[in-house]
């Protein structure tokens, strides 16, 4: 879509404004989205997920149920941004729009990248985890404090290799991104076929009992669940950070979206049923939060096939780790870009390279978090950066669809959501009661995060003289009365 077309109009100093080269077509568009949910996701949250309601049981497959009719309606309020304002920096540039650039959208955006600067390393930083836990089907050991070390420094060279791939023209990006897609399809597709032809609905459906006993303790769990699937479909929305790179965006952008979801939802169905119906799931579950997961697919790959087939699959799981870090990588090294553009971040995040066209030192930045955020733990990088996310982003979004409608019914939307509004107040619901059932801890850490966000956002303006602090005009004099 050109930047120029009625109501996509940016701001008339655009010309003047760095500009990335529309390369990346619907194949691309959903090998990035995929490789981004797929990722490490599934291969690590199964234990979690299998735990997770009345003392574990295949009841806790409904948490992927919830995250999806969570995340389906969620992906329509995406498209129709993602297709009406197709710009790099995706959820910056609809809270900014739909809020008003000058006063409340100024706001949104900038809590939007407050946010972002922690949740997006987070994000990436759990596919490091997940390569790192992995890589000890390997080096079994992991009380070796010397063996964790090392274990350390293979994922710190793995970031550092995914900076370097990057580090380049987005036209081969699009072309490494199908490459690794495939391997990611090819690991699940492994998975899938191989629980397929030893699939034993005996132990797939060992419910224990009362697994469907309703009480608190199971609305928690069920939102606990529901909070592991919605990590798990996280990336579904991830080609709208590169709005600026897609062609024809108001058809690619929607259609990768929906093709991502619906196909992701049928390999993680898959996938589960393929290996509760091999191993039990009495074996692998993890009921302790704080405790880390097995690599179950690697266990479920060496029962089937011994342990040389399960090396080879326990490599192309670590090659989908590697791929989800990338795609993640590519979306969140354009948010800063953007934000600095338009003069919401530090001017330096807003170059390109001089050569290669891309916003380097933005990448740099992301990369560098990521690479910290290595060192954490997977349970509470996933508690946090959902709840992290839920007020600003999420509901942020759904408001910002809702004004756009009412304020800007002139907006070209080659997109329209459907049945509208009944899909955005459904993730509205399932956004809220995510947040509620989070838990005290991150409920209030999310609060506090956010006013420290709101106390940054004034001094920044203070010192920037712009809105609330913004020099009035003085009044025009009126003729015939004193100025």
């Amino acid at each position: 879509m050109n930047p120029s077309t009625p109501g996509n109009s940016p701001p008339s100093d655009s010309a003047q404004k760095p500009h990335l080269p529309r390369r990346l077509g619907l194949l691309q568009a959903t090998a990035l989205n995929m490789s981004n949910m797929i990722g490490v996701g599934p291969f690590i949250t199964i234990p979690v997920l299998m735990g997770a309601i009345n003392g574990g049981g295949p009841q806790a497959m409904l948490g992927w149920i919830v995250g999806l009719l969570i995340a389906l309606p969620d992906g329509l309020v995406w498209a129709e941004l993602g297709a009406a304002l197709p710009g790099s920096g995706g959820s910056y540039v609809y809270l900014r729009d739909g809020f008003g650039r000058e006063k409340w959208g100024r706001l949104m955006a900038f809590l939007f990248i407050w946010q972002l600067i922690l949740s997006g390393p987070l994000e990436i930083g759990s596919g490091f985890i997940g390569f790192k836990q992995y890589l000890h089907y390997f080096w079994p050991g992991a009380a070796d404090v010397q063996l964790n070390h090392r274990l350390q420094l293979c994922t710190v060279g793995l970031g550092v290799l995914a900076i370097a791939l990057l580090y380049r023209k987005i036209g081969s990006i699009g072309k490494i991104t199908v490459a690794l897609w495939a391997g990611v399809l090819l690991t699940a597709g492994a998975v899938i076929f191989g629980g397929a032809g030893h699939f034993n609905p005996a132990i797939a459906f060992d419910f224990p009992p009362h697994a469907f006993d309703f009480s608190m303790g199971f609305v928690f769990g069920l939102a606990a669940a529901a909070q592991i699937g919605i990590y798990d479909y996280l990336g579904y929305y991830d080609i709208c950070y590169v709005g600026d790179e897609v062609k024809e965006p108001g058809k690619v952008i929607p259609r990768s979206i929906l093709i991502s979801l619906l196909a992701v939802a049928v390999i993680y169905l898959a996938m589960n049923f393929s290996i509760i119906g091999v191993v039990p799931w009495r074996e692998f579950a993890v009921t302790d939060p704080n405790a880390d997961a097995p690599p179950i697919a690697s266990i479920f790959i060496q029962r089937l096939y011994g342990s040389k087939p399960a090396a080879i699959f326990t490599v192309m799981v670590l090659w989908t780790c590697f791929a989800s870090v990338f795609a993640l990588m590519l979306g969140y090294s354009r948010i800063p870009f953007a934000a600095a553009r338009d003069g919401f971040f530090f001017k330096v995040f807003g170059r390109l390279h001089p050569e290669k066209q891309f916003p380097h030192v933005s990448l740099l930045l992301i990369g560098v978090l990521s690479i910290a955020a290595s060192f954490l733990s997977l349970q509470a990088v996933i508690s946090a950066l959902v709840t992290m996310r839920i007020l600003v982003q999420f509901i942020g979004q759904i408001g910002a669809v809702m004004l756009l409608r009412r304020l800007r019914p002139d907006l070209d939307r080659p997109f329209r959501m459907w049945l509208y509004p009944l899909p955005a107040l459904m993730a509205l619901v399932g956004w809220i009661f995510l947040f509620v059932m989070s838990g005290k801890q991150q409920v209030v850490s999310s609060l506090l995060a956010l006013a420290a966000g709101v106390a940054a956002f004034l001094i920044w303006s203070k010192l920037r003289r712009s809105w609330p602090f913004a020099e009035t005009e003085p009044a025009r004099t009126i003729p015939g009365r004193p100025a």
